[in-house]
């Protein structure tokens, strides 16, 4: 199944936000055409490499097509414009502005091709007296409010380890892209759309917890370590040799909690009564927890939570995920020979649908266009 075959998409994006999104479109089928100039990509040249090949840039340009073509040149715009024609989507990821230099703005393309859904890709978005500034995901993570959120209790702000504003960014992209590309099925016109998707208005808008405090108490959130905001106990605990994670966020959850560890007395210590009341005594609760945890090991108290029916893990790291049983039954990583790639996560009629061609070298399909 590959939902999106027949679909063209340009890419004219480069490193992370505006590849991840046509990504995910070439792994539904859509026929991505990478618009590269003479230099590449500048990911070509992230470290690590695999036979001398960057894997940063192997992951998200899977499956795609690679044309090197040099905008500001007349001839080689007459080459994109003979792509533009047969063209279902164009998605770019310049700063705002630098389009319009080259001619290849919306406003422009969308007047030849009034079919094309063109899609923007910026830090800031296309509009708003940030628009021309520099963007780069620590800083949008950094504007966001999700960094002063995020961070050792007490702490100062930390970044999230991975970059959340790109990422984030791709995906809404691609699925403004899905929902635009169905709206103008329904179109008698079939007429196109223009989407501007802003890195920082994603990562604003996935903060709903930090923004449910927000808005109830006209308080910003500040870092708090592992636990959650709202909920108790709801946080990582010190068992004998490590950490493990328990999450609890209802009295249903409470009461299985306690009869695990075999404390009934706690189901009437009015400190513990509600979440909301465990929330405000949850420092002295984790002093109880840990002092039960403590006694076994974490794979010993997820095991006991587990089948108390009490949601528990360990902390693995990614390399621990990818080696697990469970990541093998879901296929996390696809096997592109000499490495793995990770897959879209959806399972389409109990099928994944992923898109295992390598990417492409630079320039590789140049002979699709007259030159």
């Amino acid at each position: 199944m590959q939902p999106l075959q027949g679909v063209t998409v340009l890419d004219l994006s480069r490193v992370l936000a505006g590849p991840y999104c046509t990504s995910m479109l070439a792994d539904l089928g859509a026929d991505v055409i990478k618009i590269e100039t003479e230099s590449g990509d500048d990911s070509r040249n992230i470290a690590p490499f695999v036979e001398n090949e960057s894997i940063y840039f192997s992951i998200i340009n899977r499956g795609k097509k690679s044309i090197c073509l040099n905008l500001k040149n007349p001839e080689d715009q007459a080459r994109f414009d003979s792509l533009c024609e047969k063209a279902d989507v164009v998605v770019e990821n310049f700063r705002p502005g630098v389009t319009k230099r080259l001619g290849i703005d919306e406003k422009t393309l969308r007047e030849r091709y009034p079919s094309l859904i063109y899609c923007s890709i910026s830090g800031f978005g296309q509009t708003g007296p940030m628009t021309a500034k520099p963007a780069y995901d620590i800083i949008a993570q950094a504007l966001s409010g999700l960094m002063a959120a995020t961070g050792p209790d007490g702490g100062p702000p930390t970044r999230i380890g991975e970059s959340m504003g790109d990422v984030c960014a791709g995906m809404f992209a691609s699925w403004s892209i899905c929902a635009a590309l169905f709206q103008r099925e329904r179109d008698p016109h079939r007429n196109g759309c223009y989407l501007d998707v802003s890195m920082l208005d994603c990562l604003f808008s996935m903060q709903v917890t930090n923004l449910a405090q927000y808005v109830a108490n006209d308080k910003a959130p500040s870092p708090i370590g592992n636990r959650h905001p709202l909920s108790a106990p709801f946080d990582s605990f010190q068992a004998s040799d490590g950490k493990v994670i328990v999450a609890v966020i209802t009295n249903s959850l409470f009461k299985r909690l306690i009869e695990c560890m075999e404390m009934h007395e706690l189901s009437s210590d009015e400190r513990f009564t509600s979440d909301e009341q465990r929330c405000l005594h949850q420092g002295e609760l984790k002093a109880i927890i840990e002092g039960w945890t403590s006694k076994y090991t974490v794979k010993e108290v997820c095991e006991k939570l587990d089948n108390a029916g009490v949601p528990a893990s360990p902390i693995w790291d990614i390399k621990q995920l990818s080696q697990s049983e469970h990541a093998k039954e879901r296929g996390l990583l696809l096997n592109m020979g000499s490495w793995r790639s990770p897959a879209q996560p959806v399972y389409f009629n109990g099928k994944k649908v992923a898109n295992n061609q390598p990417a492409p070298k630079l320039g590789q399909h140049d002979n699709l266009i007259k030159r």
